[in-house]
């Protein structure tokens, strides 16, 4: 036989793409069509119906950058069109090949009633099925024009990220509003030829399954009649059916399809357009659950159904009937898809809290697994958490992103840093918006990696961002690939059941210990640095008002717990640690309202915390600690003055003339405390740290060297730094002045300032205090560089094997070496407050209070030594998706801690971000809990949630060992339970002479409720 295997491929392209899918809509007749441009914001339905609309032609531009324009659409369905399917069409004049991110609409009766969204790939609006003939049609659709930031493939800044800065020049041309008949049979034709000519693409060209599909396609067309579409489709339907009737292979691969939208709870939007889309894409979904029985979606993210549940009730009713009829499942259980690295403890534990409480509470489930398909990476303590808040698997994606290593798995046990294990699954289709195509199910096949041990992979499919989730088309290409020969088979099923059959398939699944680290996005621990600096401030601020508002609930008469103010400010928090937020990977507008929200919760908070102290009483002068351990430090009162005082943790002290161990000498430019002596150079950096109690030199070169590195990624600016980045750099020597600012024998310090750059400055304050090793570097930056890079570098004299990182609920360890590609890959990793470095027998910490990104390298000297250099990323200057990303003011401090083991790095860590308060108070009230016990280290303190007046206490071992020890409290003890993170008990705590028994194992994390008596 001739190979005419090209002639009949291009014949099916060519007839389906020109002839078929042209006649999926049989007639057509236009909607009147009015508009009314919404002033500035969005407005209410009720403002918008009472609206005075204006006449709109087909063909005209509208929409301006962020702005909502309403149509009014009015028709009727013809009398001769009875018993057809009739549907509403409307293209607002869609662009490019992106289905989310660009114009969108939903679609009201004119009683306020939302009935769906247009969308790109979506747009139609179901009348009747079947028509009934003379039916009049009135809709009120409210568009909205979003900008395509992704237009021109990021190839270049624009304005169009921030409504302060996007103009106001229609973005869109409307094409088209019509009344249609939908020829269903023309429509499924379609789609039977869609699913088939893919599937013949992708198969092999000796595979007899291809040519077999070619040739009943190419007979299938011969019965086309090109002038009669409609009439024809039948037969041709018919002709089809053999090849798409023949059963999968046996041991074909299976896919377990849910129905997802991933949306973006901001990125190229700000926030008030996610609670737009999430509405959008919420009413699609529950109409297409009305059209299929076999549905099913899942949903994250309890945030987005708060918001629909405030905002748009009648959706929200929607989809709580979905949710009883088991169409639609709430998963994940976290209050927004997070970042994976860089929220802190307590906040991840809260984000679980707060998302499986909203399920339960709403709609009567209990979550079971961690859906987070698109972060950056993924901390190690995660199987910890997300089984201490009853999660039974994991799910994502991103890792397939991976720049240079192929992660070796698709379904494997991932073990965290305390040995918790939890069953995870990557989709080897490899994208969360699938959508069924040929080559979509081709390369989940190709890909999976557990060939051979497992059979099964999870596929989440639907359009998101905007695109309007899941649509009819792709579950009918799910139908038809159910059970196809040459095809994996496609089963929608609910991803509860996907997990436990694959679990029940493949329990011996291969064991990935660690973080999943991925190799690309390593930006993102330091791009828009003042907004990690919100997050990591708001952090340690929530800390201190549970725990002082705690105290006061205990001990001050009349004080009422502010439960709701807090979890309010909770929530707040948690959403900006959305992936796309605090990352810094967002547009302008976002990280503005971002600052600006942070700015509220700090004044908020200090303002409970200020509440709480007050309630202990007045009339004295005391030093708050809301560290979990003792301190003995220097801290100024209100009028600036130096005082040294001891400090129990988590409790307070009169503030008293201590005297120091010794006193602080300032000679030239030279620092000294009796237990550090620090040198500052003429340029600047240190040329000295000594330790003076182990009689050595901590620096092998200039230490704080401030090094600007040339910075363009090879393409996402704001997410990626690529390796090429360390290739071109000038380090910043020229200081214009070096002068001590301050000599007391309480504190010594020297102010370094530097001018460089595009007319950027850089104000250093270098501070010993008495009693303390810890050099502190108050740096305040005033930045006006573009695709640059401000690394701050300490060259330590020691040979350490690994690097030590605090990550949440302890630390990760990580190769100082690059032996092999992994290690290579990770050439900036993140961590949180500090990092330790260290060989036998001592060892250096790097403290800071809001950087996260980091780098870890180390050379051997001619001498023989080697010289590991911690640096930390300061901050950054990409152009896309925001232009003036971390322009302006940064105001921080990093510190060096010469002989510090790991206890120290804790310790430390914890009061650089926590720093000693000052206040006017006459109480002296117990510390709430007292945790005795190396490594154990108290995390929250605060008052049970459902209001009982329980003390809840979590706390963790930080060290990487065992502890035993004990925790007292601060009042009478009646009863402890062991809790989960959601505070229901799991089993009596052991109490022994009044205090609650510790045993921990390396990094463990405990809750207790504390009942009182």
């Amino acid at each position: 036989m001739h190979d005419e295997s090209r002639r009949i491929e291009e014949r099916v392209q060519r007839l389906h793409d020109q002839r078929i899918k042209t006649a999926v809509y049989a007639a057509t007749v236009p909607f009147e069509v009015e508009a009314w441009q919404a002033p500035g914001e969005p407005v209410p339905f009720e403002e918008a119906a009472a609206a005075s609309y204006e006449p709109f032609a087909m063909g005209t531009p509208w929409g301006p950058p962020w702005g909502t324009t309403w149509f009014r659409m009015r028709g009727q369905v013809p009398s001769e069109w009875a018993g057809r399917r009739v549907e509403a069409v409307i293209d607002l004049g869609f662009t490019g090949d992106w289905p989310g991110n660009q114009a969108e609409a939903l679609v009201h009766l004119t009683d306020g009633t939302p009935l769906k969204a247009v969308n790109p790939l979506n747009q139609y609006v179901a009348i009747a099925n079947p028509a009934q003939g003379g039916e009049t049609v009135d809709y009120l659709v409210e568009a909205a024009s979003n900008p395509d930031i992704l237009a021109d493939n990021f190839s270049k800044p624009t304005p169009l990220g921030d409504k302060l800065t996007a103009g106001d020049k229609p973005l869109y041309t409307f094409r088209a509003a019509d009344i249609a008949i939908l020829d269903e049979e023309v429509w499924h034709l379609d789609l039977d030829v869609q699913v088939l000519r893919e599937l013949m693409l992708e198969l092999g060209e000796h595979d007899p399954r291809r040519h077999e599909i070619a040739h009943a396609l190419d007979r299938a067309m011969d019965l086309l009649d090109l002038d009669d579409v409609s009439g024809s489709a039948t037969a041709v339907r018919e002709a089809l059916k053999p090849v798409l009737s023949k059963p999968a292979h046996a041991s074909a691969h299976t896919i377990s399809g849910v129905g997802h939208a991933h949306i973006d709870s901001a990125w190229l939007w700000p926030i008030r357009e996610t609670k737009r889309k999430t509405s959008r894409t919420f009413s699609n979904v529950t109409s297409l659950a009305d059209e299929y029985d076999d549905f099913i979606f899942a949903c994250s993210q309890a945030q987005q159904y708060e918001w629909v549940r405030d905002n748009y009730p009648k959706v929200w009713a929607r989809i709580q009937e979905s949710v009883k009829n088991g169409q639609w499942a709430p998963v994940g259980g976290m209050w927004v898809e997070s970042d994976g690295n860089l929220p802190g403890g307590e906040a991840v534990a809260r984000q679980f809290i707060h998302g499986k409480r909203f399920f339960m509470d709403h709609f009567g489930i209990e979550t079971k697994g961690v859906w987070l398909p698109d972060s950056f990476g993924y901390n190690a303590a995660y199987p910890q958490i997300a089984k201490l808040a009853g999660n039974e698997w994991f799910l994502t994606q991103k890792i397939s992103w991976n720049q240079t290593n192929k992660f070796p798995h698709h379904t494997f046990w991932w073990e965290g840093i305390d040995g918790t294990r939890i069953f995870t699954h990557f989709p080897p289709v490899d994208t969360y918006n699938a959508r069924f195509s040929g080559e979509e199910m081709s390369r989940a096949v190709r890909n999976y990696s557990e060939k051979g041990g497992a059979s099964r992979s999870l596929a989440p499919f639907g359009w998101g961002d905007g695109g309007g989730g899941p649509t009819r088309e792709i579950m009918e290409r799910a139908r038809r690939l159910a059970d196809l020969e040459g095809s994996a088979k496609v089963v929608v099923e609910h991803p509860d059941e996907f997990f436990a059959k694959a679990r029940e398939e493949y329990p011996d699944a291969p064991v990935w210990v660690g973080e999943l680290y991925l190799e690309l996005h390593r930006a993102t621990y330091t791009s828009q640095a003042r907004t990690k600096q919100g997050n990591r401030r708001s952090e340690h601020l929530l800390r201190e008002a549970e725990l002082w508002a705690t105290t006061a609930a205990l001990h001050a008469p009349g004080y009422t717990y502010p439960h709701e103010k807090l979890d309010r400010l909770w929530k707040t928090v948690l959403l900006h640690q959305f992936h796309d937020i605090l990352p810094g990977s967002s547009i302008a507008w976002v990280h503005r309202e971002a600052e600006a929200e942070y700015a509220r919760v700090a004044q908020e908070l200090h303002a409970l915390t200020a509440e709480a102290v007050a309630a202990l009483g007045a009339g004295g002068t005391r030093v708050f600690n809301a560290g979990p351990y003792d301190r003995a430090e220097v801290v100024r009162t209100a009028d600036g003055t130096p005082v040294y005082v001891r400090v129990p943790a988590s409790g307070s002290a009169p503030v008293a003339d201590t005297a120091p161990p010794q006193p602080v000498t300032v000679d030239g430019r030279v620092l000294d405390n009796g237990l550090v002596r620090v040198e500052v150079a003429e340029d600047g950096t240190l040329s000295s740290v000594r330790d003076l109690r182990a009689a050595r030199e901590v620096l092998a070169e200039p230490g704080n060297l401030l090094r600007l590195h040339t910075d363009l990624p090879n393409y996402w600016d704001a997410w990626d730094i690529d390796k090429h980045y360390k290739n071109r750099y000038t380090d910043l020597l020229d200081a214009s002045s070096v002068t001590v600012v301050e000599q007391d024998p309480l504190i010594g310090a020297i102010r370094v300032e530097r001018s460089f750059g595009k007319g950027s400055t850089i104000t250093q304050t270098i501070t010993v205090r008495a009693g303390s090793p810890r050099i502190d570097i108050e740096t305040d930056i005033d930045w006006h560089e573009t695709e640059k890079i401000l690394k701050a570098a300490f060259p330590v004299d020691l040979r350490a094997p690994h690097s030590s990182a605090e990550i949440q609920f302890g630390h990760i360890q990580r190769p100082t070496h690059t032996n092999t590609s992994w290690e290579a890959a990770r050439f900036e990793v993140s961590g949180h407050r500090w990092v330790h470095l260290a060989e036998p027998g001592y060892g250096v910490a790097v403290i800071n209070d809001s950087t996260y990104g980091h780098d870890v390298s180390r050379t051997v000297r001619e001498d023989g030594g080697t010289t590991t250099t911690v640096r930390l990323s300061l901050v950054r200057a990409p152009r896309i998706p925001d232009p003036e990303a971390d322009q302006g003011r940064h105001r921080f401090t990093y510190a060096l801690l010469p002989g510090a083991t790991i206890e120290d790095a804790v310790a430390e860590g914890y009061a650089l971000n926590l720093p000693l308060r000052v206040a006017d108070a006459a109480g002296a009230p117990e510390p709430v809990v007292s945790a005795e016990g190396e490594g154990v280290t108290v995390e929250a303190v605060k008052l049970a949630d459902d209001a009982s007046g329980d003390v809840v206490v979590r706390l963790y071992e930080s060290r990487g060992g065992r502890a035993t020890g004990t925790l007292r409290t601060g009042f009478p003890l009646a009863g402890a339970q062991i809790t989960d993170l959601l505070e229901r008990p799991l089993q009596d705590a052991e109490i022994t002479d009044g205090a609650v028994a510790l045993a921990l194992r390396p990094f463990q994390i405990l809750t207790l409720r504390l009942r009182r008596g």
